[in-house]
């Protein structure tokens, strides 16, 4: 699935990844935009998440975005609709694969006519950009601080440009512009410690209220004639139900969501159900993915990044854990040191 952020189910299928996109552009000085004190409390922090989060729930608009993650630059046409509380969107890879995926409030279609494949999945989506916040929660604060920073054109539109800065190391930075009228997010870079850019999402093209209709989007999302429909079998599950837990938390995440997925058995080994159990802190998700241990295929841990997007593995009793996030290694060290499997 070709979105930033993207579903860390879909990274941990296929890592899309990394650092600066376009050069980077000069901010305009804006005198006026200079944040009082009050911008920088909790209550300023929440109504300017809750303008952007409204903003990607309820504009309509045709746009052409990049994403630069790992070295690599990808890039894609989306058409995004809402009516009545319904929201539907498009969304057309231009690089790499021939790859269309349709969303429809929590189904996803994905479209793959190289391979003569359509996969259906119904689940709660993860942030996706422009939706880099999945609701106003009032905890983000206590992990973030806003600092306005100026305005800048982006895509042909004026837009605010502000920072949020992580209040301690186990989350990185953001720097988002949002369109000056509505709020809607028209860039985004993910930062450091240092506050470099790990990665870079932004439209290149961006037009507004666009006549997107939701009941074209829907009929195309219906044509499989001739394609092969895969429906993964995905449960919605409780951690605790599988046996998982953990005893201390990590500061500002909290669960989101768990799902099992059957696996397929192969040949050479018997099949066992995995565990996807969701974590986020309002902006920033972590998944941790649990299946049995299987001698064949993991015979290391190991940890690796990918721009934002940083991977652990570790063996944990008769279980593997594949940890992911974009959040410092440090982090899903926490994740992965603190969970347990009750015998």
């Amino acid at each position: 699935m070709f979105y930033k952020k993207f579903s860390l189910l879909a990274l941990y299928l296929c890592a899309l990844a990394a650092p600066d996109l376009v050069a980077s552009q000069t901010l305009s000085p804006n005198p006026t935009a200079a944040a009082p004190s009050a911008v920088q409390d909790a209550k300023s922090l929440n109504d300017w998440l809750r303008r952007m989060h409204e903003a990607s729930k309820n504009q309509a608009y045709i746009g052409t975005y990049v994403v630069s993650s790992g070295g690599q630059i990808q890039s894609a046409k989306i058409w995004h609709v809402c009516e009545g509380g319904q929201q539907a969107e498009r969304v057309e890879a231009l690089t790499g694969a021939a790859r269309s995926t349709f969303r429809h409030n929590e189904k996803t279609v994905t479209f793959l006519p190289d391979q003569k494949l359509v996969r259906h999945e119904k689940r709660e989506a993860l942030n996706s950009f422009p939706e880099i916040v999945q609701s106003a929660d009032h905890r983000i604060s206590d992990f973030y601080k806003l600092k306005l920073e100026g305005t800048e054109r982006i895509a042909g539109v004026e837009a605010d440009v502000a920072l949020l800065l992580p209040k301690d190391a186990m989350r990185f930075g953001y720097r988002v512009w949002t369109e000056q009228k509505k709020g809607l997010v028209v860039k985004l870079q993910t930062l450091d410690i240092d506050g470099r850019v790990l990665e870079q999402a932004a439209f290149s093209e961006l037009l507004m209220d666009a006549p997107v209709k939701m009941d074209k989007l829907l009929q195309m999302m219906g044509k499989v004639e001739g394609m092969r429909v895969e429906q993964p079998t995905l449960v919605k599950t409780t951690a605790s139900a599988e046996g998982w837990y953990l005893p201390a938390s990590v500061a500002g995440f909290k669960p989101i969501s768990c799902y099992k997925r059957p696996a397929v058995a192969s040949a050479s080994s018997a099949a066992d159900d995995s565990v996807q159990w969701v974590f986020s802190d309002g902006l920033a998700s972590v998944s941790l993915f649990l299946e049995s241990y299987d001698r064949q295929r993991h015979n290391k841990e190991s940890g690796m990044s990918m721009g934002a997007t940083h991977t652990l593995t570790r063996h944990i009793g008769n279980y593997w854990l594949t940890a992911m996030g974009e959040v410092p290694m440090a982090t899903l060290k926490q994740f992965a040191n603190g969970l347990a499997h009750k015998k």
